[in-house]
């Protein structure tokens, strides 16, 4: 009966064993997670760039059927109808729903008319803190 539960023991991981484990998961999760981290905010930075490139394609069009909108406008003229745009003229919606509206971090995009950067207009997303200005997540992007 000593052989078996002896045997049985030897097979378990030790105390020091477990920690050893958890010291080295934790020293590489500390190396790993804010490259992981940096990657995900480059990503959203990436993809609100592309979408109010495509929001900003969609504006272009309105502006075909409907002519500039008025300074102040809203982004949301391109789902629903404004109010001083004859119902004929107006073709929309320009975007298939209006979760195409908001940027990854779930803020409406901006339309600015006249545009800051452009001429006619800016689709303008301000990043993380939705606030204009600021430095990696929090910095804007504008389009065209």
């Amino acid at each position: 009966m000593k052989r078996f539960n002896r045997a049985r023991s030897d097979r378990a991981f030790t105390i020091v064993e477990v920690i050893v484990i958890v010291v080295i998961l934790g020293i590489i999760a500390a190396v790993i997670a804010p490259r992981l981290l940096s990657r995900v905010a480059e990503s959203k930075r990436s993809v609100a760039a592309s979408n109010a490139a495509a929001l900003s394609t969609a504006m272009k069009t309105f502006i075909v059927d409907c002519g500039m909108p008025e300074p102040g406008a809203s982004i949301n003229i391109l789902w629903e109808r404004p109010g001083n745009v004859v119902e004929r003229d107006w073709k929309g919606p320009y975007v298939d729903n209006a979760d195409q509206l908001k940027d990854p971090w779930g803020n409406l995009y901006v339309l600015r008319v006249p545009g800051q950067k452009n001429v006619d207009f800016d689709v303008v997303s301000y990043g993380k803190d939705g606030q204009p200005g600021g430095e990696d997540e929090n910095e804007d992007v504008i389009k065209p």
